[in-house]
């Protein structure tokens, strides 16, 4: 599939996934005036995946069918111990342009590749996007947290160029290039203009990996002219993980190559809150996958399915975003809400938070406090 520029509309829909409104805040007052025919119902490819995936992706479809948001979804099967995603899978994704998806295992070793790095290439999936965030009444170490971490998602370490040079040798080859590089950055300077965001910061290692990394700052330091409204800065990302532990408030939005970006990610999610309740999604010029914004703990373990507790926010509010990016952003605002309320009120939470609620407690909850 041909690479190409993100277009400014595309942003637009997605720029909804940025700064959630307290449950205190005042509902908008300026009404959304949709176009004819904007009502239709819109099909979403669904991904159940593995472990926990079934679990939370069906607590999504429960909320949505209450809210009778304007979406119907197309359920595949699709493992991590599959060779490849199947085809039909692919064609789906690209009819509709949307897909929810819940966690695939990735075996560690072996010669199984990534169905995730699949997906992603396959569909060209170049932007990868996790807002982690203080959820009011979810007591964290650190206050303040709103960072925004965008992350390269085609090519780096995850690039699968590995082979063996000669036995007990391996080769794994970092590829960055001029292109992926520009066309991150200017994704990352286009959410924070219409995010409203002030700050940009890139993660590197260019002390070490010179061209590589140097290359990938050369192309953000050309971006960051074009915004001279918004703030440019970079950080080495040892430092950063450094900073983020100890002051991760000083941070807004960040990006990212490839792997830093993994890190970066699940650390910053931690911080806020856990994997469990921070959004993401991963987006092109034509299609769009939302899940779980951090990658750790996505499938869960054998107990959490055995007994029904896995946490379903993250996916909820992964849902929000997507209903943003299908434009129903009356539905975005109810769900939303909802689920902040829950996690504000503190009586109803999976063990992960605090609490020992099932997944369907905290789903009859959300639906009960839809607006």
């Amino acid at each position: 599939m041909a690479r190409r520029a993100l277009t400014l509309p595309i942003l637009k829909r997605l720029s909804g996934a940025g700064r959630l409104l307290p449950p205190s805040q005042p509902s908008r007052t300026v009404t959304y005036m949709p176009r004819p025919g904007d009502g239709t119902p819109r099909a979403v490819t669904l991904i159940p995946g593995d472990g926990v995936g079934p679990l939370v992706t069906a607590a999504v479809e429960q909320v949505m069918s209450a809210m009778h948001a304007p979406v119907y979804f197309e359920a595949y099967e699709v493992h991590g111990d599959m060779k490849r995603v199947p085809e039909e899978v692919i064609e789906s994704i690209r009819k509709n342009k949307v897909c929810l998806k819940g966690g695939l295992r990735t075996p560690v070793g072996g010669g199984v590749s990534s169905l995730n790095v699949q997906l992603r290439k396959e569909l060209d999936l170049y932007a990868s996007l996790v807002n982690c965030f203080n959820l009011p009444g979810l007591p964290t170490r650190h206050e303040g947290v709103d960072i925004v971490v965008i992350r390269e998602n085609t090519e780096g370490e995850y690039s699968g160029l590995e082979h063996e040079v000669v036995p007990g040798v391996v080769e794994s080859l970092k590829v960055i290039t001029k292109f992926c590089s520009e066309r991150i950055a200017k994704y990352a300077f286009e959410y924070a203009y219409l995010n409203n965001r002030k700050k940009v910061t890139a993660v590197h290692k260019a002390n070490i990996m010179k061209l590589a990394d140097g290359l990938f700052l050369e192309s953000c330091r050309e971006v960051a002219t074009k915004y001279p409204s918004i703030k440019y800065n970079e950080i080495i990302v040892d430092n950063c993980c450094m900073q983020l532990v100890s002051k991760p408030e000083q941070f807004d939005v960040m990006v990212t190559p490839n792997l830093y970006g993994n890190l970066v990610a699940n650390t910053a999610a931690g911080i806020a809150g856990g994997t469990g309740v921070m959004p993401g999604g991963n987006v092109g010029a034509d299609t769009a996958v939302f899940e779980q914004g951090a990658s750790a703990g996505n499938v869960g373990n054998e107990k959490i399915m055995e007994q029904k507790k896995a946490n379903p926010v993250a996916l909820l509010l992964s849902s929000a975003m997507m209903l943003r990016h299908l434009q129903f952003p009356s539905f975005a605002d109810r769900l939303e809400t909802a689920v902040k309320r829950v996690i504000s009120e503190g009586k109803v939470r999976t063990k992960d938070l605090g609490g020992d609620s099932t997944t369907q407690e905290v789903v009859d909850a959300v639906i009960a406090n839809l607006d």
